[in-house]
């Protein structure tokens, strides 16, 4: 079963932490949700969404549609309101058919009145599947928006691989500019070790986007966020992108990656055969940790592993409580829990 994550802070949040002086601070929250399969009920010639559709294979209706859509809006506005007392200002997220399944879910009740704009680019993989952005209109301002496409080649066939794109989003938080790359990088079909070059290829070529906007400002704020399938200490993340657990340790143009102390306690995103791993994570760069609180800074990183999102009995309790097992729809979420962090910044 998964513990609870205790990197998650105290409802009672103390400001004395920062300054022995009585301030006032605010704080947002930053998170990334893999939605697990959320597609439309149509059938789009150009991808493979055929079994997600009401005569597919998942006998994906229209009333299970709508429920998918209260669910994730749902658990998406409740992560971090505890200590935030909102939901997320951005929150990035992966396996999203389309423009149209993102507007229904910013356009479900309990999400409307945030009105969270969108980001989205359609990606060449073959699923039909993509990442995109989500904002609180009224809190972060976009700037400039881009993918960059990740060319993969099969080691046996030497066929080109589909897969889908990093997109990167710059913008001002609060008048702060910051850059946010959401990734889902290439699953491990086919067995963990035949596949990680495709990870490591994903690593390079976001260790190459961040480092074209280092060279425009080696002080940028970025946070690189996504489901990467593969955990905080594999090869990807550790060594090709360069993220660390400590930090103490972290130079200018270098990452920290709070998650990989949380799998030490064995705390997971997702369970795959009686093992947790954290594939969902959120980096952020140096200038994050700085303690000026003029500017936002980083607080605290947490998995939201409540309840509702938990199977609560039979051999997959403490999992994730999916939309779908063993080809039925059985009412839940997602088969990721979601992740995040606090930023925090001193009032005016």
């Amino acid at each position: 079963m998964n513990p609870k994550n205790t990197a998650i802070v105290s409802m009672f949040f103390s400001l004395t932490l920062f300054s022995q002086e009585p301030k006032t601070y605010n704080i947002q929250t930053i998170a990334f949700y893999n939605l697990e399969n959320l597609f439309d009920t149509e059938d789009d010639p150009i991808t493979f969404d055929d079994d997600r559709t009401p005569k597919g294979k998942d006998h994906w209706t229209e009333e299970i549609y709508q429920q998918k859509l209260r669910n994730m809006a749902f658990a998406i506005s409740e992560i971090g309101v505890d200590i935030a007392k909102n939901s997320p200002v951005i929150i990035g997220v992966s396996e999203v058919e389309n423009r149209k399944v993102l507007e229904d879910l910013a356009n479900q009740p309990i999400l409307l009145k945030k009105n969270y704009g969108i980001v989205h680019f359609d990606s060449p993989d073959r699923r039909g599947i993509d990442v995109a952005l989500l904002y609180q209109q009224s809190f972060f301002k976009p700037k400039n928006a881009k993918t960059h496409e990740l060319v993969l080649y099969d080691n046996d066939t030497n066929k080109r691989i589909y897969t889908r794109d990093q997109l990167v989003v710059s913008g001002y938080l609060d008048g702060d500019l910051i850059h946010v790359i959401v990734n889902h990088w290439p699953s491990r079909r086919g067995g963990e070790a035949r596949s990680k070059y495709k990870r490591e290829n994903a690593a390079r070529l976001n260790r190459k986007i961040i480092d074209s906007i280092f060279a425009i400002d080696p002080y940028s704020k970025i946070i690189t966020m996504g489901d990467f399938n593969d955990n905080p200490n594999d090869l990807s993340i550790k060594k090709v992108l360069g993220a660390k657990p400590n930090k103490k340790n972290i130079l200018l143009k270098e990452f920290y990656n709070p998650m990989l102390n949380m799998s030490k306690k064995g705390i997971g995103t997702h369970a795959w055969r009686d093992s947790w791993g954290i594939f969902d994570q959120i980096m952020i760069s140096k200038e994050f940790l700085d303690k000026d609180y003029a500017s936002y800074r980083y607080y605290k990183a947490g998995i939201f592993n409540e309840d509702f999102l938990t199977t609560q009995k039979g051999r997959y309790k403490g999992y994730p409580y999916r939309s779908y097992s063993s080809g039925n729809y059985i009412g839940g979420y997602s088969d990721h829990f979601p992740v995040y962090i606090y930023l925090i910044k001193q009032k005016r």
